[in-house]
């Protein structure tokens, strides 16, 4: 069953500050910490690009926009987005380009200059590895019909990928957005222009995106904004079908097309479609009406219980109702000649439903996942009759999934799981930490049709390429799908890809799971599937090799004579009330839940927005107060029979700085060393920031320091529980409990920093802050987790195990991938000093490496190994 999943990408547009009072203010009035954090809201609200603009008459814009930009890349949860330069000014542009890590979006240029500006600023950009934003507009002005979108377009097209060879997957037309229902006949038409216009690129200019601002089309009813919502909403559902990828949109006051009501979902068509010279009329006459409008509540009733046993079992499963579903079951079994024919017949037409609604974008991931709980147990009603038969049946594949070895880390594997079983694909799950030789002996006993790797942690990239290997040595000739948080599209190209030409596809979410097995297993479609995919990783690796260094790399010793200079004549270290390990072993559940930050819960299901505005948002609202009243009916649970318990451990010692690393001592004479943490040190030029490593936030020797060390874990019956729900065939309770473990480690991490910080080192004993404040870090300290950015080597962990006897304290484990065991699992150090902040190590280099690998008893290539992802240069073999 093929499905076509649109992926339409919002562009967040509150950092501008032609368009956003608030960022302006913030900006004139060089508050940059306050700005940076409408940055974070946005991509926090789902935003998967941030326009950054600014252009304003009494701001020094270059000085403005390399300001912020610097600033944001020092911030991980921003900087983890693409950036759009937006600027009408070239040289801001260019400054902007110059700051920014990663593959940037220039907006805009365009021909209304004429040829020669255009292709000068094309082949900078081009230069500098990014993107362009290119208009619809020409020496003789904006274009308002299909034709002359077409027409601009192809020129500037021609000029781009003929003249200069820009690559046209970086090349993003925009065709132009204007108002409609103006009151003006010309303009009745602009929306049908822009969605005829963006059809005509996308066939007729390969590989190029389309984009647009959203909210211009809907200029005329500014101050209606349930109308304005209704008519984004239909627009870009037909603009999205003909091909436009992207879009500056608030997600957050998008309408569901389905939602809309009838009366105005028809009167909007009439307009957007120019379906009649009065359709504009009507919806000013309309529009009074739906002023205030809000969503109707659903009640749910049983009408549906007199239905017809077939329609009965569409609903159960498009609604995920498990009440009667073993009587519907087994009324539907009566009906047939093979039990086997419910499941190929009313249950399967019931998930195609499914299905096609996820893929409409009319479900959401948790309502799929409940669907799959449905089914499941239809199905294991059935299973006793269909062995009487001996029965076998039909599937559209069967798919071998497994998290590799050393990695723990599954939710994100078993939601890909679920929907491929929503979509009749046998799936058989290995589990966690599955060696490379049991993955392909199972996928040979099974006779898979594909193998599925996943993977949460940094050293999981490298088990990924030893299986491409493997499976090129043993001379397997079926589709290896690639996922999980570290994997990327890059790395997938340039690592992974080599080692296996029978087909190798990086699948970054679970809603292209389905589209993308779909075609690997189509006798018709695959053979261009995978040669389309071949060819765009060669284009990836291709980029990668030319790519332009982010910024020039410096030695290690001129970043280390760029350290953080911090005043320690002036400044007391201060010492722990409380010196050595302590246990937490009886942290209630009751306790915890007042630091659970719900936002990442939410993202864990496919749902973008912050809480607690995420529960009243208009499109993904119901189904997040659903999510959210589960989860805390779980932790009720929990938290009555104990079923989870939080364990926590923490250790403060002696310390001082000795170069990039940290002595910790045994006790206050100092003399003896317990342990050892390296660090690394950002190794790129920097001109108004040091280059930072985290020992430069401990004193040197001389002047009594401190530093401490913590691991938690939300429960050891973490995975117990899990597979109790398992073995119910209950999908969704199952991913559930790790979510919810999940939120209860994170909590307690947060709960110990704060006992820390006001009790055990007791250097803030006064903090009285909310538990947003707490999520915003609004605090003295912090506490960076190894394998994060700014101490991205996983083997500290075992010194964190060394120095808390974590094992023996509390259970938890480290693989030998140094994975933490169990997956709802936190660990890291604690710094007290007031400077003390986040960052990103980012690339490195080999002479960095190398004295990394002498400090900590490495050899070269096994510090290359660990250190992979931050590597500026590619390791000998």
């Amino acid at each position: 069953m093929s499905k076509k999943i649109s992926v339409f990408t919002n562009v967040g547009e509150r950092t501008n500050v032609t368009g956003s009072a608030k960022f302006k203010r913030l900006i004139m009035d060089e508050d940059y910490e306050a700005a940076l954090s409408v940055a974070r809201e946005q991509v926090e609200n789902g935003a998967q690009i941030i326009d950054i603009n600014m252009d304003e008459a009494m701001l020094d814009s270059k000085a403005a926009m390399v300001k912020f930009l610097n600033l944001i890349a020092s911030e991980p949860d921003i900087s983890r987005v693409p950036i759009m330069v937006d600027s009408s000014k070239w040289d801001v542009i260019e400054a902007g380009l110059k700051c920014i890590q990663g593959k940037a979006i220039v907006n805009s240029i365009s021909l209304k200059e004429g040829e020669e500006p255009f292709i000068r600023q094309a082949k900078l950009i081009k230069r500098y590895g990014a993107a362009a934003v290119v208009m619809a507009f020409d020496e003789t002005g904006q274009a308002e019909t299909a034709d002359r979108k077409f027409s601009i377009c192809e020129r500037s097209y021609r000029l781009l990928v003929d003249k200069i060879g820009f690559p046209p997957e970086d090349i993003i037309f925009d065709p132009n957005i204007f108002a409609v229902a103006t009151g003006i006949e010309e303009h009745d038409n602009y929306a049908v222009e822009f969605i005829e216009g963006t059809r005509r690129i996308k066939a007729g200019l390969p590989h190029c995106k389309v984009s647009g601002g959203v909210s211009n089309v809907s200029f005329s009813f500014r101050g209606n904004d349930p109308v304005r919502e209704a008519i984004h909403s239909v627009f870009l559902y037909h603009a999205i079908k003909a091909g436009m990828d992207m879009g500056i949109v608030n997600a957050g006051q998008l309408a569901v097309y389905d939602d809309i009501p009838a009366e105005l979902r028809q009167a909007v068509e009439d307009v957007v479609l120019n379906k009649d010279p009065g359709a504009g009329e009507r919806l000013v006459e309309l529009a009074p009406k739906y002023s205030g409008m809000a969503q109707a509540e659903r009640v749910e009733d049983l009408l549906w219980r007199s239905w017809p046993v077939a329609k009965r079992l569409e609903h159960a499963l498009v609604k995920g109702i498990t009440d009667y579903i073993e009587e519907d079951t087994e009324e539907c079994r009566q009906g047939f000649a093979r039990p086997i024919e419910v499941i190929e017949g009313p249950l399967m037409d019931g998930m195609n439903v499914v299905g096609d609604l996820f893929g409409e974008g009319k479900m959401f991931l948790p309502q799929v996942v409940k669907s799959a709980r449905v089914m499941k147990r239809a199905v294991a009603y059935l299973n006793p009759y269909i062995d009487a038969l001996k029965e076998v049946g039909a599937t559209n594949g069967k798919i071998v999934m497994a998290t590799v070895k050393g990695d723990v880390h599954d939710i994100g594997k078993n939601i890909v799981g679920v929907v491929l079983q929503c979509n009749n694909y046998d799936v058989i799950d290995l589990g966690v930490m599955v060696p490379a030789d049991k993955i392909l002996q199972t996928a040979i006993d099974e006779k898979a049709d594909a193998i599925g790797l996943s993977g949460l942690i940094t050293p999981s990239l490298d088990e990924m390429v030893h299986v491409a290997k493997e499976m090129t040595r043993r001379g397997f000739t079926i589709p290896l799908l690639i996922g999980g948080a570290t994997t990327s599209k890059a790395h997938t190209a340039v690592k992974i890809e080599p080692q296996y030409d029978k087909g190798v596809i990086y699948v970054n979410n679970a809603s292209r799971a389905v589209g993308v097995v779909s075609a690997l297993l189509s006798d018709t479609q695959k053979p261009e599937f995978i040669e389309r995919t071949k060819k765009e990783y060669v284009v990836v690796r291709d980029q990668q090799a030319r790519k332009r260094p982010r910024s020039r790399a410096v030695t290690i010793e001129q970043a280390r004579a760029n350290g953080a200079q911090l005043d320690w004549q002036n400044y007391t270290p201060p010492v722990p009330k409380k010196l050595g390990v302590t246990e937490f072993k009886n942290v209630s559940i009751a306790t915890l839940r007042q630091y659970i930050d719900w936002t990442p819960y939410f993202m864990t299901w496919s749902i973008a927005g912050k809480y607690p505005r995420i529960l009243h948002d208009e499109i993904v609202g119901e189904q997040a107060q659903s999510l959210f009243a589960d989860a805390n009916a779980m932790l009720d649970e929990f938290e009555k029979s104990g079923a989870l318990q939080p364990l926590g451990v923490i250790g403060l010692f002696p310390a001082n700085r000795v170069g990039d690393d940290i002595e910790i001592y045994t006790d206050e004479t100092r003399t003896e060393v317990m342990a050892l943490s390296c660090h690394l040190r950002q190794q790129t030029e920097k001109t108004d920031f040091a280059n930072y490593c985290l020992a430069d936030y401990i004193a040197p020797k001389g002047i009594p320091d401190y530093f401490g060390a913590f691991a938690v874990t939300g429960g050891l019956e973490e995975d117990d529980l899990a597979q109790a729900f398992d073995d119910q065939q209950d999908d969704y309770n199952k991913i559930m409990v790790k979510a919810v473990a999940d939120r209860l480690a994170e909590a307690f991490a947060e709960y110990l920093h704060q006992q820390v910080r006001k009790e055990y080192w007791g250097y803030a004993p006064d903090e009285s802050l909310s538990n947003e404040e707490l999520i915003r870090e609004n605090y003295q300290g912090i506490r960076p987790a190894p394998g994060y950015p700014a101490c991205p080597e996983h083997t500290e962990k075992k010194k964190i195990w060394q120095l808390l006897d974590t094992q023996s304290r509390i259970g938890m484990a480290l693989t030998s991938s140094y994975a933490m065991w169990p997956g709802a699992a936190v660990s890291g150090w604690y710094f007290s000093h007031p400077e003390a902040k986040y960052y990103a190590v980012a690339t490195i280099q080999q002479d960095q490496v190398a004295d990394y690998a002498k400090r900590t008893n490495m050899t070269l290539t096994e510090a290359e190994r660990w250190l992979s992802p931050n590597l500026g240069y590619e390791p000998q073999q």
